[in-house]
């Protein structure tokens, strides 16, 4: 299943750059918990979870960032953003990847969801 993740990540930076988003860091941890990516898109700092799937028994990929997934990533991005000092703009974004058929399937949420 690791596999899978480590793909999908692999996956999503790749997206990301076709995007023109600068990735400043991967697997982002603190004590509250890790995000996936953190990029800038132009003067946006841009937090994106990555889930990818290898099948739809559990939903789609996207269906597993709960509230509780959203608050963990939240608290890890202020920590992170506490260190500028000043309000930065930011978002939060999900990157979904179902593999189930053996070709990814990406699918791009910008503004997935808010704090």
């Amino acid at each position: 299943m690791k596999d899978v993740g480590k793909k999908g990540e692999d996956l999503a930076v790749a997206l990301c750059r076709e995007r023109g988003f600068t990735i400043i860091e991967q697997n982002f941890r603190t004590p509250f918990g890790e995000i996936d990516i953190i990029a800038k898109d132009g003067n946006i700092f841009v937090f994106i979870e990555v889930k990818a799937r290898t099948g739809d028994t559990y939903g789609a990929p996207f269906e597993a960032v709960t509230r509780r997934k959203r608050d963990k990533i939240s608290k890890v991005a202020m920590s992170y953003l506490k260190r500028f000092r000043k309000e930065v703009p930011a978002r939060f974004d999900v990157i979904s990847i179902s593999m189930k058929s053996g070709m990814p399937d990406l699918e791009y949420i910008q503004d997935a969801f808010e704090v």
